[in-house]
């Protein structure tokens, strides 16, 4: 990844180089996913579109663009567009800004009056989103409307009706409303993205009378990097944990030096104030589902003394690993991941020291490691960097740290056994395998777009796409849950078989790397030749498509007793499995409930 497009980042400097940077990431060694992005305009979007897709190309997504005519965002998206519906858009943006409202309030409106403008707006709005949503089946995200560059009534404006603040910010809350009531619908916080640029410099108005902008042309890689977030968010491309320093990271000096009561940190002094509110940022992250772990260069007794400091929001529970040795840091950020079975680039590393975030991100391709700053700017600068964009939350989020703590004890309990079938049995586990159901629908989806390593496709699916294949007789479709003495899992693999003839063509298989070598793969097999079996099929066909992440895939299906029946110069194999009515299930460990 390019750091010229990591936050705090120079918006100038992306405006001129824009071509030169989009260059350099075309010929960066990067498998791209290719998605389609509809942009539907109320002002100009020509350098949000150009902008945008350097932040995309930088996330390893590569769009292709349709792009409104000025201000013609109502039409395409409510009347008839063959040239619209034809691109098959991936996701919809509308980009709009209060310069869009039809009619604000008059002073001397009745209340009535001003309702009915508010429901005429909101109204408006919806008729676009539900045409979009109806004709495309794919997420849509919408701006939400930026306070107004001027106050008519002054600081009333925000208190009374007839004020363009209240009537804006009465506005956005109907926006909200409905995202919180449909799924796979995003608001872009337009109001806060020009708060933080600053509101007085954001809406310019010499931008929008020359260039039909309606934000200055400064601003526009500020929109662009928060839209790109989400849609990278939307694909599964978030970082899933942090990997944190120790001195002078979570708390102010050299505990090794300083001794744990002098290192700074709590209420007594404003450093000490300002480590303590950092640490309570990273504790906030947890409930999230992101992961944190330490890599300091430390003695681990020191280490554990300082998250043990009375005022010390972290403690040594917060944390999945804990690497705290005299090791190069590049090592133990290696063995963190490997220890919870994560790509070293699924991990954002923070540390205070530029020596050591260059050697981390120089020995480890594809890992960030951001520029922090002074300690009072660390939450600004990793916050703004979104990298933890949330756009779906399921239930298995909130308990994903104690998955992974609970994947510890399973490793320690492991160690006392000498013969490993002994402790698969051991571990009493429960397999629920069932046809996608409507409440793991978005969990689904986010496995699909999270899951590298085990997967065999590298299919990408959005929710409303899941939603349609599951609906569809034409598929076969299994979710996997795994339970065990030691907690749930959670769903923890999916498979997707599209029916032809007699012949089942596995559209997708993934499984959480949480629960490699567990057998659950065998049991979602067995699954799936039940399912087979009941639609009448007598073959299935898998596919393996080779990147650099999946490796450990590339003969799991001779593992399921399949056979090549062709491999081509990529790599990329086709395996055939025939059905025998006398199938053996190769599951013999796990329970499974269908």
């Amino acid at each position: 990844m390019l750091k010229e497009l990591q936050y705090p980042f120079d918006s100038g400097y992306i405006l001129s180089k824009k071509k030169r940077i989009k260059r350099e990431l075309l010929e960066q060694n990067v498998s791209f996913v290719e998605k389609n992005i509809a942009i539907l305009g109320g002002a100009t979007t020509s350098d949000i579109k150009l902008i945008l897709e350097l932040f995309l190309l930088n996330y390893g997504i590569k769009p292709s663009f349709y792009e409104s005519e000025y201000n013609q965002f109502y039409q395409d998206a409510v009347f008839d567009n063959k040239e619209l519906m034809e691109f098959q858009p991936d996701i919809i943006y509308i980009c709009t800004s209060n310069r869009n409202i039809t009619k604000y309030p008059q002073i001397s409106d009745t209340s009535a009056t001003v309702d009915f403008l508010l429901a005429s707006e909101k109204n408006k709005f919806e008729k676009i989103w539900n045409s979009l949503s109806k004709k495309y089946r794919c997420p849509i995200i919408q701006n939400n409307f930026e306070m107004p560059f001027y106050r008519l009534m002054g600081n009333k404006d925000a208190s009374d009706i007839h004020g363009k603040v209240n009537f804006l910010t009465r506005l956005n809350l109907e926006f909200y409303n409905y995202a919180q009531n449909h799924e796979n619908f995003y608001i872009c916080d337009l109001n806060y993205i020009s708060a933080d640029y600053g509101l007085k410099e954001w809406s310019d108005p010499f931008y929008y009378h020359m260039y039909k902008y309606a934000m200055n042309v400064k601003a526009i890689p500020f929109l662009s990097f928060n839209i790109a977030n989400i849609i990278k968010s939307i694909f599964g491309k978030n970082k899933k944990g942090f990997v944190l320093d120790l001195d002078n990271t979570l708390w102010g000096g050299i505990i090794g030096d300083d001794g744990v009561d002098n290192i700074v940190i709590g209420p007594e002094e404003s450093e000490g104030q300002v480590y303590s509110e950092f640490q309570r940022y990273l504790k906030e992250h947890i409930q999230l589902g992101v992961i944190l772990s330490i890599d300091s260069k430390n003695d681990e007794a020191n280490a554990l003394a300082g998250l043990n400091h009375p005022d010390s929001q972290l403690h040594k529970g917060d944390f999945v690993s804990i690497k705290a040795n005299w090791e190069p840091k590049d090592r133990n950020f290696s063995q963190i991941a490997n220890e919870i079975n994560l790509l070293p680039e699924s991990l954002l590393f923070v540390d205070d020291n530029p020596a050591e975030r260059h050697i981390v991100t120089e020995q480890l391709p594809g890992v960030i490691a951001p520029e922090i700053g002074e300690v009072h700017q660390y939450i600004q600068n990793i916050d703004r960097g979104g990298y933890f964009e949330v756009t779906t939350f399921s239930p298995d989020d909130t308990k994903r740290n104690e998955m992974y703590k609970e994947n510890a004890k399973r490793a320690s309990f492991q160690a006392s056994f000498d013969n490993y079938t002994d402790y698969l049995l051991s571990l009493e586990m429960v397999g629920i395998i069932r046809p996608f159901e409507p409440i793991y629908m978005a969990r689904i989806a986010q496995l699909s777009n999270k899951s590298n390593q085990f997967n065999l496709t590298t299919r990408r699916y959005t929710q409303p796409e899941i939603e349609q294949i599951a609906s569809n007789y034409d598929y076969i479709t299994l979710y996997g849950k795994l339970i065990d003495r030691f907690g749930d899992n959670g769903v923890v693999s999916v498979i997707i078989g599209h029916k032809v003839d007699t012949e089942c063509r596995i559209d997708l298989w993934i499984m959480s790397c949480r629960v490699l070598k567990r057998d659950m793969e065998f049991a979602m097999m067995d699954s799936l030749v039940k399912k087979c079996k009941e639609a009448g099929l007598s073959t299935i066909h898998g596919y393996y498509y080779p990147t650099t992440k999946n490796s450990m895939v590339k003969e799991f299906y001779k593992l399921q007793g399949f056979s090549k029946i062709s491999e081509d110069d990529s790599g990329n194999t086709e395996w055939i499995f025939n059905i025998d009515s006398n199938y053996e299930n190769k599951n013999k460990i796990i329970k499974v409930e269908e």
